[in-house]
Protein backbone atom coordinates (compact mmCIF):
# COMPACT_ATOMS: atom_id res chain seq x y z
CA UNK A 1 0.00 0.00 0.00
CA UNK A 2 2.68 2.51 1.00
CA UNK A 3 4.82 2.40 -2.19
CA UNK A 4 1.71 2.79 -4.36
CA UNK A 5 0.46 5.75 -2.32
CA UNK A 6 3.85 7.44 -2.41
CA UNK A 7 3.93 7.18 -6.20
CA UNK A 8 0.42 8.66 -6.54
CA UNK A 9 1.22 11.58 -4.24
CA UNK A 10 4.52 12.11 -6.05
CA UNK A 11 2.50 12.76 -9.22
CA UNK A 12 1.00 15.87 -7.62
CA UNK A 13 4.39 16.99 -6.32
CA UNK A 14 3.81 15.84 -2.75
CA UNK A 15 5.25 13.46 -0.20
CA UNK A 16 3.16 11.17 2.00
CA UNK A 17 3.88 9.28 5.20
CA UNK A 18 1.92 6.76 7.29
CA UNK A 19 1.58 7.01 11.08
CA UNK A 20 -0.21 4.63 13.43
CA UNK A 21 -2.17 6.21 16.27
CA UNK A 22 -4.02 5.09 19.38
CA UNK A 23 -7.78 4.56 19.41
CA UNK A 24 -8.40 7.65 21.58
CA UNK A 25 -6.90 11.05 22.22
CA UNK A 26 -7.31 13.77 24.83
CA UNK A 27 -8.62 17.26 24.10
CA UNK A 28 -9.03 19.49 27.07
CA UNK A 29 -10.95 17.49 29.66
CA UNK A 30 -12.50 15.16 27.08
CA UNK A 31 -11.44 11.83 25.64
CA UNK A 32 -12.18 11.57 21.91
CA UNK A 33 -12.19 8.47 19.73
CA UNK A 34 -10.03 8.71 16.64
CA UNK A 35 -11.52 7.76 13.26
CA UNK A 36 -10.10 4.75 11.39
CA UNK A 37 -8.08 7.13 9.18
CA UNK A 38 -7.32 10.84 9.32
CA UNK A 39 -5.01 13.24 7.49
CA UNK A 40 -2.63 15.98 8.57
CA UNK A 41 -0.31 18.30 6.70
CA UNK A 42 3.03 18.53 8.47
CA UNK A 43 6.38 20.14 7.71
CA UNK A 44 9.99 19.09 8.08
CA UNK A 45 13.33 20.35 6.73
CA UNK A 46 12.29 19.26 3.22
CA UNK A 47 8.99 21.14 3.33
CA UNK A 48 5.32 20.14 3.62
CA UNK A 49 4.05 16.59 3.40
CA UNK A 50 0.81 14.66 3.92
CA UNK A 51 0.53 12.32 6.89
CA UNK A 52 -2.10 9.58 6.89
CA UNK A 53 -2.92 8.55 10.46
CA UNK A 54 -4.21 4.99 10.77
CA UNK A 55 -5.74 3.73 14.00
CA UNK A 56 -3.68 0.81 15.29
CA UNK A 57 -6.63 -1.39 16.22
CA UNK A 58 -8.08 -1.30 12.66
CA UNK A 59 -4.87 -1.20 10.62
CA UNK A 60 -5.31 -4.80 9.39
CA UNK A 61 -8.81 -4.10 8.10
CA UNK A 62 -8.22 -0.68 6.54
CA UNK A 63 -7.68 -0.19 2.81
CA UNK A 64 -6.35 3.18 1.63
CA UNK A 65 -6.29 3.91 -2.11
CA UNK A 66 -6.28 6.76 -4.62
CA UNK A 67 -9.42 6.97 -6.78
CA UNK A 68 -8.17 9.66 -9.17
CA UNK A 69 -5.01 11.69 -9.54
CA UNK A 70 -4.63 14.75 -11.77
CA UNK A 71 -0.90 15.62 -11.99
CA UNK A 72 -1.41 18.84 -13.94
CA UNK A 73 -4.07 20.04 -11.50
CA UNK A 74 -2.03 18.81 -8.50
CA UNK A 75 -5.05 17.18 -6.87
CA UNK A 76 -6.12 13.64 -6.00
CA UNK A 77 -9.02 11.87 -4.31
CA UNK A 78 -8.13 9.44 -1.52
CA UNK A 79 -10.43 6.71 -0.17
CA UNK A 80 -10.06 5.00 3.21
CA UNK A 81 -12.27 1.90 3.62
CA UNK A 82 -12.64 -0.21 6.72
CA UNK A 83 -13.56 -3.81 5.80
CA UNK A 84 -14.66 -6.57 8.17
CA UNK A 85 -13.45 -10.17 8.09
CA UNK A 86 -16.27 -11.13 5.70
CA UNK A 87 -15.29 -8.47 3.18
CA UNK A 88 -18.14 -6.10 4.03
CA UNK A 89 -17.42 -2.37 4.03
CA UNK A 90 -17.92 -0.90 7.51
CA UNK A 91 -17.01 2.71 6.76
CA UNK A 92 -15.76 4.94 3.95
CA UNK A 93 -13.99 8.28 4.15
CA UNK A 94 -13.14 10.37 1.08
CA UNK A 95 -10.50 13.12 1.00
CA UNK A 96 -9.50 15.73 -1.54
CA UNK A 97 -5.75 16.34 -1.34
CA UNK A 98 -3.97 18.97 -3.37
CA UNK A 99 -2.21 22.27 -3.67
CA UNK A 100 -4.00 25.62 -3.50
CA UNK A 101 -1.73 28.51 -4.49
CA UNK A 102 1.25 28.21 -2.11
CA UNK A 103 0.48 25.28 0.19
CA UNK A 104 -0.96 21.78 0.31
CA UNK A 105 -4.40 21.17 1.79
CA UNK A 106 -6.72 18.30 2.62
CA UNK A 107 -10.51 18.36 2.82
CA UNK A 108 -12.92 15.66 3.91
CA UNK A 109 -15.57 15.32 1.19
CA UNK A 110 -18.65 13.24 0.42
CA UNK A 111 -18.92 10.02 -1.55
CA UNK A 112 -17.16 11.19 -4.71
CA UNK A 113 -14.61 9.48 -6.93
CA UNK A 114 -13.27 12.35 -9.07
CA UNK A 115 -11.40 15.56 -8.35
CA UNK A 116 -14.02 17.62 -10.19
CA UNK A 117 -16.87 16.16 -8.11
CA UNK A 118 -14.90 16.68 -4.90
CA UNK A 119 -14.35 20.35 -5.71
CA UNK A 120 -18.03 20.83 -6.53
CA UNK A 121 -19.03 19.17 -3.25
CA UNK A 122 -17.14 21.84 -1.30
CA UNK A 123 -19.21 24.71 -2.69
CA UNK A 124 -22.02 26.17 -0.56
CA UNK A 125 -25.55 25.80 -1.99
CA UNK A 126 -25.72 29.57 -2.47
CA UNK A 127 -22.89 29.22 -4.98
CA UNK A 128 -24.21 26.13 -6.77
CA UNK A 129 -27.64 27.61 -7.39
CA UNK A 130 -26.11 30.59 -9.22
CA UNK A 131 -23.72 28.62 -11.43
CA UNK A 132 -26.35 27.48 -13.90
CA UNK A 133 -25.05 28.15 -17.39
CA UNK A 134 -21.44 28.56 -16.27
CA UNK A 135 -19.09 26.25 -18.18
CA UNK A 136 -17.62 23.41 -16.10
CA UNK A 137 -14.02 24.38 -16.86
CA UNK A 138 -14.65 27.80 -15.30
CA UNK A 139 -16.45 26.66 -12.16
CA UNK A 140 -13.34 25.81 -10.16
CA UNK A 141 -11.45 29.01 -10.82
CA UNK A 142 -10.77 31.30 -7.87
CA UNK A 143 -12.72 34.06 -9.59
CA UNK A 144 -15.92 33.63 -11.63
CA UNK A 145 -18.91 35.79 -12.44
CA UNK A 146 -20.60 34.24 -9.38
CA UNK A 147 -17.95 34.48 -6.67
CA UNK A 148 -14.37 35.12 -5.62
CA UNK A 149 -12.50 32.58 -3.48
CA UNK A 150 -9.55 32.70 -1.13
CA UNK A 151 -8.69 29.33 0.38
CA UNK A 152 -11.76 27.90 2.12
CA UNK A 153 -13.71 31.19 1.91
CA UNK A 154 -16.12 32.16 -0.87
CA UNK A 155 -17.20 35.77 -1.36
CA UNK A 156 -20.62 36.27 -2.93
CA UNK A 157 -21.75 39.79 -4.03
CA UNK A 158 -24.44 41.24 -1.77
CA UNK A 159 -26.67 44.31 -2.00
CA UNK A 160 -25.82 45.79 1.35
CA UNK A 161 -25.58 49.28 2.84
CA UNK A 162 -24.61 48.86 6.53
CA UNK A 163 -24.53 51.67 9.05
CA UNK A 164 -20.89 52.89 9.19
CA UNK A 165 -21.05 52.70 12.99
CA UNK A 166 -21.12 48.90 12.80
CA UNK A 167 -18.38 48.46 10.20
CA UNK A 168 -15.18 46.93 11.56
CA UNK A 169 -11.67 47.33 10.21
CA UNK A 170 -9.06 44.58 9.84
CA UNK A 171 -11.50 41.90 10.94
CA UNK A 172 -10.21 38.28 11.20
CA UNK A 173 -12.10 35.46 9.48
CA UNK A 174 -11.29 32.15 11.16
CA UNK A 175 -12.63 28.61 11.08
CA UNK A 176 -11.55 28.12 14.68
CA UNK A 177 -8.91 29.34 17.10
CA UNK A 178 -6.38 26.90 15.67
CA UNK A 179 -6.43 28.23 12.11
CA UNK A 180 -4.61 31.16 10.55
CA UNK A 181 -6.95 34.12 10.09
CA UNK A 182 -7.83 35.80 6.81
CA UNK A 183 -7.97 39.57 7.45
CA UNK A 184 -10.76 41.65 5.91
CA UNK A 185 -10.13 45.37 5.48
CA UNK A 186 -13.81 46.15 6.20
CA UNK A 187 -16.39 43.83 7.75
CA UNK A 188 -19.96 43.88 8.97
CA UNK A 189 -21.72 41.07 10.84
CA UNK A 190 -25.22 40.27 12.07
CA UNK A 191 -26.70 37.52 14.20
CA UNK A 192 -24.69 34.54 15.37
CA UNK A 193 -24.43 32.63 18.63
CA UNK A 194 -22.41 33.83 21.62
CA UNK A 195 -19.81 31.23 22.65
CA UNK A 196 -16.77 30.94 24.87
CA UNK A 197 -13.66 29.74 23.01
CA UNK A 198 -10.20 28.51 23.98
CA UNK A 199 -7.49 26.32 22.46
CA UNK A 200 -8.92 23.17 24.05
CA UNK A 201 -12.45 23.95 22.74
CA UNK A 202 -11.81 25.69 19.39
CA UNK A 203 -15.42 25.41 18.16
CA UNK A 204 -16.66 27.20 21.24
CA UNK A 205 -19.11 26.34 24.03
CA UNK A 206 -22.50 27.89 24.63
CA UNK A 207 -23.05 29.48 28.03
CA UNK A 208 -24.92 26.35 29.17
CA UNK A 209 -22.15 24.05 27.92
CA UNK A 210 -19.52 26.24 29.55
CA UNK A 211 -21.37 26.26 32.89
CA UNK A 212 -21.74 22.47 32.79
CA UNK A 213 -18.04 22.04 32.03
CA UNK A 214 -17.00 24.26 34.96
CA UNK A 215 -19.32 22.40 37.32
CA UNK A 216 -17.81 19.06 36.26
CA UNK A 217 -14.21 20.31 36.04
CA UNK A 218 -13.63 23.49 38.12
CA UNK A 219 -10.06 23.82 36.83
CA UNK A 220 -11.43 24.44 33.34
CA UNK A 221 -12.22 28.03 34.32
CA UNK A 222 -8.47 28.74 34.21
CA UNK A 223 -8.23 28.00 30.48
CA UNK A 224 -7.72 31.06 28.29
CA UNK A 225 -11.33 31.68 27.31
CA UNK A 226 -12.48 34.35 24.86
CA UNK A 227 -16.01 35.55 24.14
CA UNK A 228 -16.79 35.23 20.41
CA UNK A 229 -19.66 34.91 17.96
CA UNK A 230 -20.17 31.61 16.15
CA UNK A 231 -21.65 31.38 12.63
CA UNK A 232 -22.76 34.98 12.30
CA UNK A 233 -23.70 36.36 8.87
CA UNK A 234 -20.54 38.20 7.83
CA UNK A 235 -20.03 40.64 4.96
CA UNK A 236 -16.69 42.06 3.83
CA UNK A 237 -15.28 44.68 1.48
CA UNK A 238 -11.83 45.93 0.48
CA UNK A 239 -8.65 43.86 0.64
CA UNK A 240 -8.77 40.31 2.04
CA UNK A 241 -5.26 39.30 3.14
CA UNK A 242 -3.70 35.99 4.10
CA UNK A 243 -0.06 34.93 4.26
CA UNK A 244 -0.70 31.76 2.24
CA UNK A 245 -2.87 33.30 -0.51
CA UNK A 246 -2.84 36.15 -2.97
CA UNK A 247 -4.75 39.20 -1.73
CA UNK A 248 -8.34 39.44 -2.96
CA UNK A 249 -9.83 42.91 -3.54
CA UNK A 250 -13.60 43.38 -3.24
CA UNK A 251 -14.88 46.72 -4.52
CA UNK A 252 -18.38 46.13 -3.11
CA UNK A 253 -19.85 44.26 -0.15
CA UNK A 254 -19.73 40.47 -0.37
CA UNK A 255 -21.23 37.83 1.88
CA UNK A 256 -18.66 35.44 3.37
CA UNK A 257 -19.40 31.74 2.91
CA UNK A 258 -17.28 28.86 4.20
CA UNK A 259 -16.76 25.74 2.10
CA UNK A 260 -18.90 22.74 2.92
CA UNK A 261 -16.16 20.36 3.96
CA UNK A 262 -17.46 17.28 5.77
CA UNK A 263 -16.50 18.41 9.23
CA UNK A 264 -15.46 15.33 11.15
CA UNK A 265 -12.54 13.84 13.02
CA UNK A 266 -11.34 12.35 9.72
CA UNK A 267 -9.44 15.52 8.93
CA UNK A 268 -7.32 16.72 11.80
CA UNK A 269 -9.12 20.03 12.22
CA UNK A 270 -12.25 21.14 14.03
CA UNK A 271 -14.37 23.78 12.39
CA UNK A 272 -16.71 26.60 13.31
CA UNK A 273 -17.06 30.05 11.78
CA UNK A 274 -15.85 32.30 14.61
CA UNK A 275 -15.76 36.07 14.61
Amino acid sequence: MIPNLKEKFRKIGARVDIAFVDATRRRGFSTLRNPPASLNILSDKEGEFFQINIRKDVSETLDVSVLEVLPKDKHLVLLARQIDEDGNVISKDHFLCGQDERHFFVASVGKVSTVAAAKESLKPNEILTQETGLKKEKRNRRKTRVFKRQGEWFFLPADLHPDPVFIRRDEPLVRNTGSKAHIAEFAYRSGGESVKVCREYPNGLTQHEYKTLIEDNPNAKYLQWRDMKRNASVYVKGKIRHADHATVTLDTWHRVLMNTEKFSASVAVTVAFLD
